[in-house]
């Protein structure tokens, strides 16, 4: 069978070559633009290293800020600063996260943002003349603040730096007790080394807060939520353990926590503060940590919803008017002190055996809390102060707390 032969004209031959040759690059320009789509349709935090990995550069800023905070000798690490706030600021599909472990510690890492003006958050929240457990008041008992000299005492009214202008840097010490844990009920006291640093980065105003423990906590003790969390009540037995069922022997202690805390300025219309929290805990009983990411993060969002609360709140006195029942507390006598405190400890007890959570009739002596820090009984009679002011139930009354009807 003879093969049939089809002959192309010059030109026709010449046509083909070229469809042909439009076709194969056709495909190939299609293949090409198909994985570029594939590449450039990934969420760019995809291409990054997640701050829970340990070869992340975020967490290792935040432990040069933890260095300079326990040794003013390490040096102000502005390189370190400028990586967390431009952290805290970029966009991010889930504001919490785990951090690496380090010093045997568990981290974790929590952001939320507040409608504030930068110098009203500084001044309700880091005011020598104003309680801090105003904006924690789930968190903290009490805070003390100790300055290292007359320069490094809180301020009572900030000033805002310039954009040229050189950061501000306030340390002190700092004793605080915080709030019954709202799994196992146990509260603790312990000391800390703050450092506080104010500068102006790229024209927005920053505040950092860097916290480390210094040494082991207190002993953990029995406390009782009294009601709901967001009522701010709560009971402290002074006795060593937990009044939850099966954990009233627990001798439990918070052996190492540091932090770094980021407030920036984020917005003008409206006021925009954004506050992103790295926090280190260790802590449990017989030298074995206990703690797991979820229970810092838990514990932060625990902050954040009560801060915001408050903060963001149109039942929040002006400065002046807590300042003025913070100084007209302060000028009163131990003695006084010590009566209006005896009568709160009471009606703590007391709602404490009503829930049936605690048992035992045991109170202390009015004469007991004479040794008991008069700083610490004026922020926990604030305390009852803030919950009139916005409308709580206060466990004594504004009349027990200020003598006012």
């Amino acid at each position: 069978m003879k093969t049939k032969t089809i002959n192309l004209t010059p030109g026709l031959r010449d046509l083909q070559v070229i469809r042909w040759l439009v076709y194969q690059v056709s495909r190939w320009l299609l293949v090409v633009l198909v994985i570029s789509l594939l590449i450039t349709s990934q969420p760019r935090t995809a291409l990054a290293v997640s701050i829970s990995d340990s070869s992340s550069p975020i967490p290792a800023a935040a432990m040069k800020l933890v260095q300079f905070g326990s040794d003013p000798k390490a040096g102000l690490d502005i390189k370190a600063i400028a990586a967390l706030v431009d952290y805290v600021l970029e966009p991010k599909p889930n504001k919490e996260a785990g951090l690496p472990t380090i010093r045997k510690a568990t981290g974790a890492y929590y952001e939320f943002k507040t409608r504030i003006n930068f110098s009203g958050f500084l001044q309700y929240a880091y005011s020598s003349q104003i309680p801090s457990i105003l904006t924690n008041p789930a968190s903290l008992r009490y805070s003390l603040w100790t300055g290292q000299g007359e320069s490094q005492k809180l301020p009572v009214i900030w000033k805002l730096v310039l954009p040229d202008g050189k950061p501000v840097i306030i340390r002190g010490f700092e004793r605080d007790g915080i709030t019954p844990d709202l799994t196992t009920g146990i509260y603790y006291e312990y000391n800390l080394k703050r450092t506080l640093i104010l500068l102006n980065y790229k024209g927005r105003q920053v505040l950092i807060s860097i916290s480390n423990q210094i040494a082991t906590s207190d002993v953990g003790k029995k406390g009782v939520i009294l009601g709901n969390d967001d009522d701010w009540n709560y009971y402290y037995s002074g006795e060593t353990g937990s009044a939850k069922a099966g954990l009233g022997w627990v001798q439990s202690y918070i052996y190492d926590y540091f932090s770094v805390g980021v407030y920036v300025e984020s917005g003008a219309s409206p006021y925009m503060l954004t506050s992103g929290h790295f926090q280190w805990i260790r802590a449990g009983s017989a030298g074995i940590n206990f703690v797991e990411t979820k229970h810092i993060i838990k514990g932060m969002k625990r902050h954040a919803r009560n801060s915001k609360t408050i903060l963001e709140s149109p039942k929040l006195p002006a400065p002046n008017q807590i300042i003025s029942a913070y100084q007209r507390l302060s000028a009163l006598s131990q003695n006084d002190l010590v009566e209006k405190y005896t009568v709160l400890q009471q009606a703590r007890l007391s709602r404490a055996l009503q829930s049936g959570q605690f048992e035992t009739n045991k109170t202390k002596k009015p004469d007991s809390y004479i040794h008991t820090a008069k700083e610490q009984i004026v922020e926990e009679l604030m305390m009852e102060y803030f919950k009139v002011a916005f409308g709580k139930t206060s466990l004594v009354g504004e009349k027990v707390v200020l003598g006012v009807n």
